[in-house]
C-alpha cells in the first residue's frame, strides 16, 4: 500500500464518520461505491489514481462532473478527462467545495506517530489504527514479495529455473519473510496461480476464480469477471440469484440491456425488491420461487445463457452485488453445450435429469419468445431438454424446500450428494475440509449425519472409504480486521456468536491461510467442499449452499426423509468421474501418478492442509463488538453499503 485518502471535515479536521480510501500501488478507483457519500454528482467511477512507487499519484477524472486539487501554492479545477499529479498533503475536493480527502503516504503517517510517541501524547485509538495500518502493510509486502519473485523467475528462467530462487534477494533487513505453504513446494513458490492457465477444452473440468481488484496482477491469473461470462450474442439469459443490485448489475455488464428475452429469479423483498420493479427494463420478468418452510431463502447462483449455437451454464457463489465481485474470494464454473440434434430428443443425461428437475421445482411463469434458432418457444423447465447434456464433466447437487422422502429422499441436499459418491471409487487415504461463508445453528449430531454424506464412497478394493477428518476453514477477528474491506467484510460472513462459540466446534476450526492465490486479505464468499490426501483431490464440490441444515437439508423420521428450507445450486467433479488426477496448484509432479492419467489443476484458493487454529486465534462472529481500529480506522458493528444508491 503506497498511501490512502484522508477524509477531512470542511474545518479540514479528520472526518471519523467516512472510511478512508487505501491507495495501492498501480491504479485506483475511486467513486460512490468506495467512498460512503450520499451525493449523486459522485460517480461509480468518479476518479482513478494511479499511484507510483516514489509516493506521487496521478490524478484522472473519469466522471463527468470536475474536481479541485489544492496544493500548498494552488487550487486547480479538473474537468472530465483531465489529469494532474499529486503530492503528499495535496486536498482532493470529489466535488468542488464538497468531499474534502487529503492524500497521505504511508511513510508520513508513521513519522507523524513516532513524532506524537515521542512527546507521549499519543492515545490508544491511533495506536490502534496504526496498528492496523502497519498489519495490513506487512501482509500486503508478503504478497507482493511474492509477486516479485514470479517476476523475477520469468526473467530468468532461460538462464536456469533451478537456480533463480536462490538468486532472488531481499534487500532489507526489515523486510517481511515469505510466509511458507507447506503445501506448495520450491517450483511453485508462493505465487502458484501465476501458473495457473486452461486450455478451453479443459475448462469444464476445472473452476476458475473471480477477479479481485487491488491484487498483484499474478493473483488474478485466469480468472474471471462478469462480462467474461455474460458476452457473445446471448438470445434468453436466466440469472438465479439471491441478492440483486440492478444498478450495479448494468454498470458492469451493459450487454444485459441489449438481451432480448431476460429472467431474474431472486431472493429480495421488500424496498429492494420494489427498486428493481421500477427499475427493470421492459423485457425483464422478476420471479421469487415459492419458500414453503419458514426460514427459507432463493439462494442459488447460477446462469443459463441461451446462445445461437447452444447453452451456457454457469455456477457460481457471488451474488448480483459489486463487493461480491470486486472485493472476496470467489469461485465459478461453467460449461457451453449444443443443441441436440433432432434424432438424439429423446436420448438424456443425468447432468440434464438432475438440471430440468431443479428448474421445476422453481415453478417461474413459462416464457413466450421468438428466437432465430427455435422459433417460438416457451422458456420453461422442458426447454432445457433441447440441448445435449452429455457432455458435462460435473454432476449438479442441488437442493430445494421441502420435506423428501422415497424416492426423492437422495434427489437433494447433503442426501444427493450422498448417492453421487456412493457411485465413485477413490484412494484409500483422503480427508474432507468444508469452506463456506456462514453458518448455521449446528450440533454435534447434524455434522455426523452430514459427514457421513460427505465421506461415502468405496475404495478401490470395494470396502468403504471411511470417515475423513473434518475440517472447518473460517478467518478469524483478525483477518476481518486487516481485510481488503476491513470490519466490513464481515457483513458477509454471517456467523451469530451462539452459533460460533459452541464448545463442540473447536475441534474443527481452521486458519484462512490463501498465499498461493494472493487472497489472504479477500475474505472468502466461495463455498466449497472438498475431500483430499495432500494436494491430491478425491473430488471437489463449489456451491452456493453454506453449512447450515436449511441448505443442506436434515434427516427425519429415522432417516427416512429430509427437510430443506432453501434453493441452492452446486457442481460436483471428481476423479472416479473423469477418471483424471484432481489436484491443487501447489501440487508437484510424482513418479506415483499413473502416466496414463490426465492431471486436472484446481485453483483451491485456501491452503491445503490447512492449519489448525492457534489458541489465541478467535473465529468471526458478526455480532460482537470490536473496538479495536480496522485498516480503515473503523470499529465494528457500523453501516456497510451493498447496493447503489
Amino acid at each position: 500500500m503506497v498511501g490512502y485518502l484522508l477524509p477531512l471535515t470542511k474545518n479540514m479536521e479528520e472526518d471519523s464518520n467516512v472510511s478512508r480510501v487505501p491507495l495501492f500501488q498501480g491504479n485506483n478507483v475511486v467513486g460512490r461505491s468506495v467512498v460512503s457519500v450520499p451525493d449523486k454528482r459522485v460517480s461509480r467511477n468518479h476518479v482513478s489514481l494511479n499511484a507510483l512507487v516514489d509516493g506521487s499519484v496521478e490524478v484522472a477524472v473519469e466522471g463527468p462532473n470536475p474536481v479541485v486539487i489544492k496544493s500548498r501554492v494552488q487550487r486547480k479545477k479538473l474537468q472530465s478527462h483531465d489529469k494532474a499529479i499529486i503530492a503528499p498533503g495535496d486536498i482532493l475536493e470529489l466535488i468542488p467545495g464538497h468531499h474534502f480527502f487529503r492524500y497521505t503516504t504511508m511513510n508520513s503517517e508513521m513519522q507523524s506517530v513516532s513524532l506524537r510517541n515521542s512527546s507521549n501524547e499519543i492515545d490508544k485509538q491511533s495506536v490502534d489504527n496504526i496498528l492496523a495500518v502497519k498489519r495490513r502493510r506487512q501482509i500486503l509486502e508478503k504478497e507482493s514479495l511474492a509477486g516479485a519473485l514470479q517476476v523475477a523467475e520469468n526473467e530468468a528462467s532461460y538462464i536456469s529455473n533451478n537456480k533463480i530462487l536462490a538468486k532472488v534477494q531481499v534487500k532489507s533487513d526489515k523486510s517481511p519473510s515469505i510466509e511458507k505453504n507447506p503445501g506448495c513446494g520450491k517450483s511453485k513458490g508462493a505465487e502458484a496461480i501465476a501458473h495457473f492457465s486452461v486450455s478451453d477444452n479443459m475448462l469444464p473440468s476445472t473452476f476458475r476464480l473471480l477477479r479481485v481488484q487491488g491484487l498483484p496482477t499474478w493473483a488474478n491469473s485466469s480468472s474471471v469477471a462478469l462480462d467474461d461470462i455474460i458476452k457473445g450474442e446471448v438470445l434468453v439469459a436466466i440469472l438465479s440469484n439471491y441478492m440483486v443490485d440492478i444498478d450495479w448489475l448494468f454498470s458492469a455488464c451493459p450487454l444485459l440491456r441489449k438481451i432480448p428475452h431476460v429472467l431474474l429469479i431472486h431472493g429480495e423483498n421488500d424496498g429492494i425488491l420494489d427498486h428493481m420493479k421500477k427499475n427493470k427494463l421492459i423485457n425483464w420478468t422478476l420471479h421469487k420461487p415459492p419458500l414453503p418452510i419458514a426460514y427459507g431463502t432463493h439462494h442459488s447462483k447460477a446462469m443459463l445463457l441461451v446462445y445461437p449455437q447452444g447453452v451456457r451454464v454457469v455456477i457460481h457463489t457471488a451474488n448480483l452485488i459489486y463487493v461480491d465481485w470486486n472485493n472476496k474470494t470467489q469461485g465459478l464454473w461453467m460449461q457451453d453445450f449444443p443443441w441436440k440434434q433432432r434424432q438424439d430428443y429423446s436420448k438424456t443425461s443425468p447432468f440434464e435429469e438432475d438440471l430440468v428437475d431443479y428448474l421445476e421445482k422453481l415453478k417461474w411463469p413459462g416464457l413466450n419468445v421468438s428466437i432465430p434458432v427455435a422459433g417460438n418457444a416457451t422458456i420453461n423447465s422442458s426447454f432445457f431438454r433441447k440441448f445435449d447434456f452429455s457432455s458435462a464433466s460435473v454432476r449438479l447437487i442441488a437442493s430445494v424446500p421441502g420435506y423428501h422422502s422415497g424416492g426423492s429422499l437422495k434427489k437433494w441436499g447433503h442426501m444427493k450428494l450422498r448417492s453421487v459418491l456412493q457411485e465413485s471409487l477413490f484412494d484409500k487415504e483422503f480427508q474432507t475440509s468444508p469452506i463456506f461463508s456462514s453458518l448455521g445453528s449446528l450440533d454435534q449430531k447434524w455434522m455426523d449425519e452430514l459427514s457421513a454424506s460427505m465421506s461415502s464412497g468405496l475404495s478401490e478394493n470395494g470396502s468403504s472409504l471411511g470417515l475423513g477428518n473434518v475440517q472447518i476453514i473460517w478467518p478469524n477477528v483478525e483477518d476481518v480486521r486487516c481485510s481488503l474491506e476491513g470490519y466490513a467484510a464481515g457483513n458477509a460472513l454471517p456467523s451469530p456468536q451462539k452459533n460460533i462459540e459452541r464448545a463442540f466446534l473447536k475441534k474443527y476450526w481452521c486458519k484462512w491461510k490463501a498465499i498461493h492465490t494472493g487472497r489472504c486479505r479477500a475474505m472468502p464468499h466461495i463455498k466449497s467442499y472438498t475431500r483430499y490426501n495432500g494436494q491430491k483431490l478425491a473430488w471437489f464440490l463449489l456451491t452456493s449452499a453454506n453449512l447450515s441444515k436449511a441448505a443442506w437439508g436434515a434427516l427425519q423420521k429415522n432417516g427416512s426423509q429430509l427437510m430443506i428450507r432453501s434453493y441452492e445450486t452446486g457442481e460436483g467433479v471428481s476423479q472416479s468421474k473423469l477418471r483424471t488426477e484432481l489436484v491443487t496448484l501447489c501440487w508437484e509432479e510424482n513418479k506415483n501418478v499413473s502416466s496414463s492419467s490426465e492431471i486436472i489443476r484446481l485453483p483451491v484458493p485456501y491452503q491445503l492442509p490447512p492449519v489448525p487454529y492457534d489458541d489465541e486465534d478467535v473465529p468471526w462472529s458478526w455480532d460482537r463488538q470490536y473496538h479495536q481500529k480496522d485498516v480503515y480506522g473503523q470499529r465494528w458493528p457500523r453501516h456497510v453499503q451493498l447496493y447503489s444508491d
